[in-house]
């Protein structure tokens, strides 16, 4: 068995199937091919499960199809880590997209001497508050994408991701940088190769814009 240089995760949860779809095809369209998928179905609804799975079967040489309870984000992405093979871990959000080169320009910024970047992404945002999200520190508060850890952005080398493991938090992606660069070396780079989709009524953002409201 040939064993990929590169593993991908993907958790999903209840998402619009051609959203994943469109995500799940902008890995598979990289100009790097030595890579697996790992899809993370976190109890989503049989329909949506059976899809993933034939998406799945349809590029079995590529993908691998996980399927439990709900657990949340982190714990979903964790158990995937946990089955993967290859020596760098790259992740992506099932409504987010790669540009064709952003694994290899992953691995390019990688070889420098890092043990896990996270990198700017390119935005794509329908309203002038979508390239804000709430600051961790201050809820109440808001700051620009461009300076938050992009969950979907970080790739690394497969030990900072079994050994630190994300947490079930807001701001997983931030709090999983910050405590893996006690230990290892991490770089912010400013590929824009990560097409990052704000302003979704379904995602955490949202949420906590509508419990600011409340408050």
């Amino acid at each position: 068995m040939v064993i990929p240089e590169v593993s991908i995760v993907m958790a999903v949860f209840n998402r619009d199937f051609r959203l994943v779809e469109r995500a799940l095809n902008s890995v598979l369209g990289q100009d790097f091919k030595s890579t697996e998928i790992i899809i993370a179905d976190d109890g989503s609804t049989l329909a949506l499960g059976e899809k993933l799975l034939e998406y799945a079967i349809r590029n079995e040489s590529n993908i691998t199809y996980l399927r439990h309870a709900n657990i949340g984000q982190a714990d979903s992405v964790n158990q995937a880590v946990a089955i993967s093979k290859a020596r760098y871990i790259g992740l992506i959000d099932s409504d987010d997209e790669y540009k064709p080169n952003h694994i290899s320009q992953c691995l390019k910024s990688i070889s420098a001497g890092s043990d896990l970047i996270a990198s700017i992404p390119e935005i794509a945002a329908n309203k002038p508050e979508d390239y804000y999200v709430p600051d961790k520190y201050d809820l109440h508060k808001d700051i620009h994408i461009d300076d938050c850890i992009i969950f979907g952005t970080l790739f690394g080398k497969r030990e900072v991701f079994t050994d630190i493991g994300f947490k079930n938090i807001y701001s997983l992606d931030s709090d999983f940088y910050e405590r893996a660069g006690k230990r290892y070396k991490t770089l912010k780079v400013p590929l824009k190769t990560y097409k990052y989709y704000s302003g979704s009524e379904d995602g955490i953002t949202a949420k906590h814009r509508r419990l600011r409201n409340i408050s």
